[in-house]
């Protein structure tokens, strides 16, 4: 019998499955643009896609408000080809919590996409191996996949593939940056553009734009908020510590990357340095005092009034509330991003690369009434058809060709840039990232980038003020402000977050006991008097080490390495 094991949620770190826009590649096939005249076949030597109407059940961990029920543009065409309506249900509350009912309960949508909460699923044999599903009907998957496809394999005593990667792209470059030092554009070219290499530039934008204008439309001005709303405390307030000392970010885990030691990453020294630069930063009064009690909505109409001058956060978490800012014509409020460390003895490693991660993605259940017909249905997304239109729409509609480059109709792309919302909801252009793709930078093909995120779209999208603040950096894009990703070793192990951990590991337990201490004493030592800053901290770490961590960082230690050895191909079946 396969040994059943889990994922654990030791971060989250991406956008929503269905709601993010992230590029696609080459999957080496010859199909034709959506909305073009010539073979729809969805991939070379692919079988026959019935068009057949056919309703799949699903669901998703991560909410989506811009699902529109298929009625958009992209969804119909979607429909239309292939003859599929996906019924979503999105998480409320807990998704872990809502996966687990759903295990327990015996009764199974057709597509699952659990995130990290996998393991109860696996347990109750609700996942159907894709293994033979992708080799006998996926043709296009597996061209993309290569010899990457023991990246899918859940591990090396259980070499299962449940999941259709769909938050992890392959040959994925980046040609921005989105976080995490987020600064508005007023402050900085209000300062003259100022070096932003440390904690302490930070501040001291910060500080002197804040005395200089106290009230912004009426308003008490805000200096830096941060979001601790469940599980989004990491991406706003615990995570950015990996970013400021110089260390990828690897879920709650710190992996030395010579010996491959897993450590909670609080207890590095730096870190602890770090947090108490916060607790100075609330000392001082720069801190938002509604920081660790404010709900995700309530962060959002704050940064879209215009008067938060800094976050700490991803460009996913603020994308909405920028949106309505630019909406407004209040670009210069939107924010800029910055290599921000503790010291100028640090490099940010937020472009240290981590090789295909496989990891989370869409799982096909043990209830689905016809898997082949699923597994087809996801294959013609990951063909150059189904890519071209998850990621650009439908030709003519959407996009043309200009001089043969691809690009959006003009009025199609005044929406994209200041309504993303309308643009996702309306025309459905980002909501299909359901299935395997290659990431940006990789060309169709026509010679075309699949992705949006490619650098010519990402300068159109650019403001003026972003651009001129860019260049009082002599910059041209964000990301030329921070370290290239060969200024660092690639992870041998990927990102740590998303390692499959036994669902009958010690890891389980004490790592909810963990994230449960942590979300109680940062908060508590960030508020702290700067005198009592190391006492609070203190506590955490003895707690934390009382609650099991050292054995916890032991076994943590054994699935890294045992990644490492899956990743060689080294299978055992």
């Amino acid at each position: 019998m396969k040994k059943r094991f889990s994922k654990l949620a030791g971060s989250i770190v991406i956008a929503s499955l269905l709601a993010s826009v992230i590029g696609c590649s080459n999957s080496g096939t010859s199909n034709t643009s959506p909305g073009s005249t010539g073979s729809n076949s969805g991939g070379n030597n692919a079988e026959a896609v019935s068009n057949e109407p056919m309703t799949i059940t699903g669901f998703f961990s991560d909410p989506n408000t811009n699902w529109n029920n298929m009625q958009d543009d992209t969804g119909k065409f979607i429909t239309e080809k292939t003859g599929i309506t996906l019924k979503p249900e999105f998480a409320v509350g807990d998704p872990e919590q809502k996966i687990n009912l759903i295990a327990a309960s015996g009764e199974y949508p057709d597509v699952i996409s659990p995130k990290g909460a996998s393991g109860a699923l696996i347990d109750a044999g609700a996942l159907l191996d894709l293994t033979d599903l992708i080799e006998e009907h996926a043709p296009n998957i597996k061209a993309m996949l290569g010899d990457q496809i023991d990246r899918l394999r859940h591990s090396n005593d259980d070499p299962s593939i449940y999941f259709v990667p769909s938050l992890e792209a392959i040959d994925q470059f980046y040609f921005d940056a989105g976080g995490p030092f987020n600064l508005q554009h007023a402050v900085v070219k209000e300062l003259g553009y100022p070096q932003m290499r440390t904690l302490q530039d930070y501040e001291n934008a910060i500080k002197a734009y804040k005395e200089k204008y106290p009230t912004i439309d009426g308003q008490p001005t805000i200096g830096l908020s941060l979001l601790a709303d469940d599980w989004r405390i990491m991406i706003s307030t615990t995570n950015p510590a990996f970013w400021a000392t110089g260390a990828p970010d690897d879920g709650e885990f710190y992996i030395d990357p010579e010996t491959h030691e897993a450590i909670l990453h609080y207890k590095r020294p730096e870190e602890r340095e770090y947090f108490r630069w916060l607790n100075h930063m609330n000392d001082i009064g720069l801190l938002d005092k509604e920081s660790f009690v404010q709900k995700y909505d309530q962060y959002k109409a704050k940064i879209a009034s215009g008067r938060v001058l800094a976050t700490i956060d991803q460009q996913w978490e603020i994308d909405e509330p920028e949106a309505a800012l630019k909406a407004a014509g209040k670009h210069e409020r939107a924010y800029g991003h910055y290599p921000i460390t503790l010291d100028e003895t640090y490099k940010a490693a937020n472009f240290q690369q981590t090789g295909f991660n496989g990891g989370w993605g869409l799982a096909i259940t043990t209830a689905a009434k016809d898997p082949v017909r699923i597994i087809k249905f996801l294959d013609y997304l990951a063909s150059e058809e189904g890519q071209i239109l998850v990621n650009w729409g439908i030709e003519g509609k959407h996009y043309e060709y200009v001089d043969g480059k691809r690009v959006f109709l003009p009025e199609i792309e005044n929406i994209r840039v200041n309504d993303n919302n309308r643009f996702k909801k309306e025309f459905g252009i980002g909501n299909y990232l359901l299935s395997l793709r290659y990431g940006d930078g990789v060309k169709d093909s026509t010679g075309n980038y699949f992705t949006t995120n490619n650098p010519e779209q990402v300068l159109e999208n650019y403001s003026d003020i972003e651009k001129e603040v860019l260049a009082g950096y002599d910059a041209t894009y964000w990301k030329d402000l921070f370290p290239k990703e060969d200024e660092f070793e690639v992870k041998a192990w990927g990102a740590a977050w998303n390692i499959p951990v036994p669902n009958d590991s010690i890891i389980t337990v004490t790592q909810q006991k963990s994230n449960d201490i942590v979300r109680k004493r940062i908060p508590e030592a960030i508020l702290a008097k700067p005198a009592d800053f190391d006492k609070v901290y203190d506590t955490m770490l003895a707690e934390l080490d009382k609650a099991g961590a050292k054995k916890m960082e032991e076994e943590y230690t054994k699935l890294v390495k045992a990644r490492i050895e899956l990743w060689s191909g080294q299978v055992t079946e």
